[in-house]
């Protein structure tokens, strides 16, 4: 079992992105919530820990989750809004965002006692670890679970209009990578972050993977090796949820430490590169799933 923590929300993405006030379609979103739906449609065995409002969006969201496969039975309820994010598409189809996040239901998640029986990996990330008083629970998951031994992803995904202290967010962030087994970022990510990957390799994780949009994705392992994959290519539709299905391409491989351990990197990649080459070829965060991923021995 994977369980992936963090926010849920409600994209509103603009269907005339030349027309500042054109429709906006909502659709289900959240870096988080996208890595649990990615999982689920892989057919790996995938659980989703967080506060869901118990609005109608919210209701939505928990159904895009169940009919992908995903346990919802760590969700905490409540009767706050769900957070809105109004998306902004770029020429090449790249996604900014606008957030409407304050007294919304993920940001008051609480720690659960526990994870199921039979949990390998945890993955967390994006606004989830920046939104208070939430961040701090999960954080205080990250590093319980991580002293456990399960496999922790961390996909920062950063939105600096969240982020009030850029400098107290990257003394937090380095921080967490001692309790980070696999460390996934953007090549954006690592540029506002700061540092390199053998830095970060050096405070914990055992892997760093840098996704580099059209120029592909970059695995780094604790051992010096690096391994480099190109992107497929497609026409690029919209890149909302690309990064999300890495983070689900990379736990379909590797969903434990043993597995992280004995990882085949040039094929980890190549499939992660064509399962976000999917999403970005569809509107929105739609990953593919896995008949749509196999890939020739």
């Amino acid at each position: 079992m994977i369980v992936v923590a963090g926010e849920s929300l409600i994209d509103l993405v603009p269907q005339h992105p030349e027309d500042p006030l054109g429709p906006l379609a909502p659709r289900p979103g959240g870096g988080p919530y996208n890595t649990a739906v990615a999982l689920g449609r892989l057919g790996s065995g995938a659980a989703f820990c967080s506060r869901v409002s118990a609005d109608g969006f919210g209701e939505a969201l928990l159904g895009g989750l169940r009919a992908a496969g995903v346990d919802t039975s760590l969700v905490q309820r409540g009767p706050e809004p769900t957070t809105l994010a109004v998306a902004t598409l770029g020429p090449d189809g790249s996604a900014g965002y606008g957030f409407y996040a304050d007294g919304t239901a993920d940001r008051l998640f609480t720690l659960p006692p526990q994870l199921p029986p039979g949990t390998t990996a945890l993955a967390l990330g994006t606004c989830s670890l920046v939104l208070e008083p939430g961040a701090t629970a999960y954080e205080a998951l990250l590093r319980r679970e991580s002293s456990r031994g399960l496999l922790t992803l961390l996909d920062p995904n950063i939105r600096p209009a969240l982020i009030p202290d850029p400098d107290a967010y990257r003394a937090r962030f380095r921080g967490w990578l001692p309790y980070v087994s696999l460390l996934k970022l953007s090549e954006d990510d690592a540029r506002w972050l700061g540092g390199t990957p053998e830095e970060w390799l050096a405070a914990g994780p055992a892997a760093v993977v840098v996704t580099r949009g059209s120029s592909g994705l970059t695995a780094y392992t604790a051992d010096g090796a690096v391994h480099a994959v190109a992107a497929e290519r497609v026409e690029v539709v919209d890149t909302i949820g690309a990064g999300d299905t890495v983070n689900a391409a990379l736990l379909h491989h590797v969903p434990s430490l043993s597995a992280l351990a004995t990882a085949d990197w040039p094929r980890v990649l190549r499939y992660a590169a064509k399962a976000a080459a999917l999403t970005c070829a569809r509107e929105g965060a739609q990953p593919p799933t896995s008949a749509q991923l196999e890939l020739p021995t």
